[in-house]
């Protein structure tokens, strides 16, 4: 698939598009566990396919699960049934288990597992771009090192915090290189710690590495989108300055002016709140915020309608359709 004339063609069409970050629903509709879909890529392939049998989207997107590339490194990685995956604990400390650890191969944790996701998927979905998923270096590291230690670091030892993420970028890029030879049309980089530091920092610890990836990997036939829903506006420059095609806010940012500040050739997504609105609101809730949203954005041709982030366990199916409603009487107006 084209993905620069999928993009242009978006922006062309008179009609909205929308692309939420929502493969749970799938899982729940499947009748397994959260548990089951994160350690088995064809439980989660399944998951995917019957979100795509069951709605709209002009995309699909694996689950945006940020403890795989961690778990991989050697990280300690706790399992609840119905809840997404977490870190726990430090891998590395200081600078010499900075300098000693090793980039791990594609075989180790659950890497397998959701590479095996992404070919099953690509193959289950041929009419519609599917994006695979994987954390950013920034974030990476701060789940190795500890974000809050790791915040303290930056201006105490920053040349140890660019090791470590080169160290977290050298194995995305190699994960990321994989995940496109299954056949996905592109990734969902999710970079949500860079929106802790300011626009300068993002830039040099984030945005430097990201453009890495994205000048190796991304052309016509895979789309880098870069996810920060921790940016509240204040380093949406940094985000462009990556390059990416696509750059998806979480709901902390104001879409307006997430579009004032973009370049209208690059798809601009977001930013429903996923929990706020999407599980925990009503359906007339739900269906008023979308079409809000849509309405304000309406001036700007490269807007794609998203949730803020990935859509947790449990969200009403009725909250799913109301998104959905709102979506198609937008688009009939």
């Amino acid at each position: 698939m084209d993905m620069r004339k999928w993009a242009a063609d978006i922006i062309s069409s008179p009609c909205r598009a929308a692309v939420p970050i929502m493969t749970h629903p799938g899982i729940e509709m499947c009748g397994y566990s959260v548990r089951q879909a994160v350690t088995d890529g064809k439980i989660h392939a399944e998951a995917i396919r019957r979100m795509d049998a069951m709605y709209p989207a002009s995309a699909c997107t694996v689950i945006m699960d940020l403890t795989v590339e961690a778990e991989a490194f050697g990280a300690c990685v706790v399992f609840e049934e119905n809840e997404v995956p977490n870190v726990v604990g430090r891998l590395v400390s200081d600078s010499s288990s900075v300098a000693s650890l090793r980039i791990p191969s594609l075989e180790a944790g659950r890497v397998p597992e959701y590479l095996r996701a992404n070919k099953l998927a690509a193959e289950y979905v041929t009419d519609k771009p599917v994006f695979g998923g994987c954390i950013g270096p920034f974030s990476l590291a701060g789940r190795l090192f500890d974000m809050s230690e790791m915040m303290m670091a930056l201006y105490m030892y920053p040349d140890t915090v660019h090791l470590l993420i080169e160290k977290c970028n050298e194995f995305i890029i190699n994960y990321l290189r994989a995940m496109k030879s299954t056949g996905v049309n592109g990734v969902i980089i999710a970079e949500p710690a860079a929106g802790l530091v300011s626009n300068e920092d993002c830039s040099a610890y984030s945005s430097r590495y990201i453009k890495k990836i994205v000048d190796e990997l991304q052309d016509d036939s895979f789309m880098i989108v870069l996810h920060n829903c921790g940016n509240t506006g204040h380093c949406t420059p940094a985000m462009i300055e990556t390059g990416a095609a696509a750059l998806h806010f979480g709901n902390k940012t104001d879409m307006v002016e997430a579009l004032q500040a973009c370049p209208s050739d690059v798809l601009v997504m977001g930013n429903l709140d996923p929990v706020g609105i999407l599980k925990q609101s009503t359906p007339e809730r739900v269906k008023a915020e979308t079409l809000s949203l849509l309405e304000v954005t309406a001036p700007w041709r490269n807007f794609v309608l998203s949730s803020g982030c990935d859509v947790p366990p449990a969200v009403p199916s009725e909250n799913i359709a109301a998104f959905y409603e709102a979506l198609s009487d937008f688009n009939r107006c």
